[in-house]
């Protein structure tokens, strides 16, 4: 998990310096554009920095996850306001609204959310990473791991994959059928990540209520995970989703810039990055956990394909 830690940090560099400072794209960004990416830049930090701190002084390293759906909404409109409510980006903004909102409703359900902003749900992964790297045990070696992978490179994330809003301003102002084809196409992808993420909930519900009550556990119930609904055609449905709505996101910036190419694409490839990395990571502790995970690992793509139907039955 470490080794890819690294490679996905490396990754970020890498990809900012070819963007920011390669001769690969040409920004071309006015004053009033780059003056609204400095000061967002500047949101960026501090928000990571609030966050590193409150998950030291507390010892819950979750912060960045209650902003993770949260402060795009600000960084998307706050580009939209300064643009002077350029119709492309107000689309945009509206889109990644709903998007926001609705994730922050599903967050704040399973508990990340606390009138003691500072508490709620933490992550399983963390402690899990604890354990099996011990370097990191030591509270200086954590701290460190905390800010610069936790904190900075996780709220950097976030702030580049709003970026092909600023692309999006620095070219056509007028909507066009792409856009709204777009627009649509992101809240089918909004859709299927609250459909799956409604059946994880439904099914993690019933699952412990199963337990609490001592009920014979059969089908799914016995194997510890959701194999049905669209858990039957990917393994993360919602990392899918999510993943797809930032790539549509991005196709904003080529139907206002005409380049199929441009430097905004940093965002959504960092984002598979990640994600791909964190599914791997999760399902290493699903098939340690649940005996049944590594046949369904072996029929079911992880994110996107076909499902071999006959799995359950050769599993039994």
């Amino acid at each position: 998990m470490i080794k890819k830690i690294v490679i996905t940090i490396s990754s970020l560099i890498l990809f900012v310096y070819l963007v920011f400072f390669g001769e690969y794209f040409n920004l071309n960004f006015n004053e009033e554009q780059f003056e609204t990416l400095i000061f967002l830049f500047k949101v960026y930090v501090g928000a990571s920095l609030i966050a590193f701190i409150i998950s030291e002084i507390f010892q819950n390293y979750s912060q960045v996850d209650k902003l993770w759906s949260t402060i795009p909404i600000f960084y998307v409109w706050y580009f939209t306001v300064q643009s002077g409510y350029d119709p492309r980006m107000v689309l945009m903004s509206i889109v990644a609204t709903a998007w926001g909102v609705r994730l922050s409703y599903n967050f704040g359900r399973r508990g990340g959310y606390s009138i003691y902003f500072w508490i709620g749900e933490e992550d399983y992964r963390w402690k899990e990473l604890k354990r099996i790297a011990p370097f990191l045990r030591p509270r200086f070696n954590w701290a460190v791991f905390n800010l610069f992978f936790i904190c900075l490179y996780q709220m950097g994330l976030i702030f580049l994959t709003t970026l092909p809003i600023l692309a999006a301003w620095q070219g056509s102002n007028d909507l066009s059928f792409y856009d709204y084809l777009i627009a649509l196409i992101m809240l089918f992808f909004i859709f299927t990540e609250t459909l799956s993420d409604q059946q994880q909930y439904n099914f993690q519900t019933k699952k412990y209520k199963k337990i609490k009550k001592g009920e014979n556990l059969t089908g799914d119930f016995k194997r510890g995970f959701l194999t049905s609904g669209l858990w039957s055609i990917s393994r993360h449905p919602n990392f899918a989703s999510e993943q797809l709505i930032w790539i549509s996101f991005y196709l904003f910036s080529i139907s206002a810039t005409g380049n199929v190419f441009n430097w905004s694409i940093i965002g959504c490839i960092l984002l598979v990055i990640l994600f791909y990395n964190s599914a791997r990571f999760s399902e290493s502790i699903s098939s340690a956990k649940y005996p049944d995970y590594k046949i369904y690992q072996k029929n079911v793509p992880m994110f996107l394909g076909l499902w071999n139907s006959d799995w359950k039955n050769n599993s039994n």
